[in-house]
């Protein structure tokens, strides 16, 4: 069994169709056929049920992909534990950050990393949180700045602040005049909110649930700069973390606390279980704990 074959298969998993596999690997059909074969000989079992043009992983597949992945793991710990020999001279370094807090949180920490060591390539995507969990179990990320608690019991997390959410509403509309508003504000006014498949979405529908209530936006937008263009507009109103609002400081837009419920959320580091972190992430993740700590997140 050759790791150039677990590769292949991982692929081909991921993929479950052969001739996309193989162009993602860059290798012609027949290779890839001939190397997943070689592997089914290996194990004594399918690996696949080929069920007309759809591949469907068998039992054995499952299992082989699950142990696949902890090689791999194993290798990429080898090497950040070998690297860490030469400090933070070279490596990389991978980031997944929730798309709500990866504009107004990181930045700082990355410019002032960045500085520091040079050398090091860091890389940091914007992502949805089911989109962080399975690039830190599939190694393709090192760290992820989550929404606590975590769901995953292969990952590790540590907490860094709690933020309260807050409306934003235009300059101009009703609620702009108020301290403080309640939730039931979603009742009778449009809104522009996150889709249901994202977490504060999920945390706003679960507290309108608890007052009896289901919030109907006029509008769902997946990112956090175009509900803000709409609210900016005069479309309505939405609810975001008060600090990425208090962060943006927009002229046209007002942010009004929510009282009756107070909604807060927590953010934390997250990483896979029995990970070796090497200098870069420590590093990292101590100029993060700094950034909060100086400024005013808490």
């Amino acid at each position: 069994m050759e790791l150039k074959q677990l590769e292949y298969f991982i692929v081909l998993c991921q993929e479950l169709h052969f001739t996309r596999a193989a162009e993602k690997l860059g290798i012609a059909q027949p290779s890839l056929s001939q190397q997943i074969g070689l592997l089914e000989h290996e194990v004594g079992m399918p690996l696949f049920d080929r069920i007309g043009k759809k591949n469907i992983l068998t039992d054995a597949g499952k299992t082989l992909l699950h142990h696949s992945y902890n090689v791999f793991h194993e290798i990429s710990q080898a090497r950040a534990a070998i690297s860490e020999l030469q400090g933070l001279e070279r490596g990389t370094l991978k980031i997944g950050s929730l798309l709500t807090v990866v504009n107004y949180l990181l930045p700082p920490t990355v410019i002032g990393f960045h500085n520091a060591y040079p050398n090091v390539e860091l890389s940091v995507q914007g992502l949805r949180t089911g989109d962080i969990y399975k690039g830190l179990l599939q190694n393709d990320l090192d760290l992820g700045i989550v929404f606590l608690p975590l769901e995953h019991e292969d990952l590790e997390a540590i907490p860094l602040y709690k933020e309260d959410l807050a409306f934003a509403a235009p300059i101009d509309h009703i609620i702009a005049k108020e301290a403080c508003v309640s939730l039931q504000v979603l009742k009778e006014t449009p809104s522009i909110l996150l889709p249901e498949t994202y977490f504060l979405r999920q945390v706003i529908n679960e507290q309108c649930r608890l007052m009896n209530f289901a919030p109907k936006p006029v509008l769902e937008m997946t990112t956090m700069e175009s509900i803000i263009q709409m609210v900016s507009k005069g479309v309505g109103v939405t609810i975001l973390p008060k600090a990425y609002l208090d962060y943006i400081d927009h002229i046209h837009i007002k942010t009004i606390p929510i009282q009756d419920p107070v909604i807060t959320t927590q953010i934390g580091i997250a990483y896979r279980k029995n990970k070796h972190l090497c200098a870069a992430s420590r590093v990292f993740m101590d100029q993060l704990i700094k950034t909060i700590k100086d400024e005013r997140f808490h």
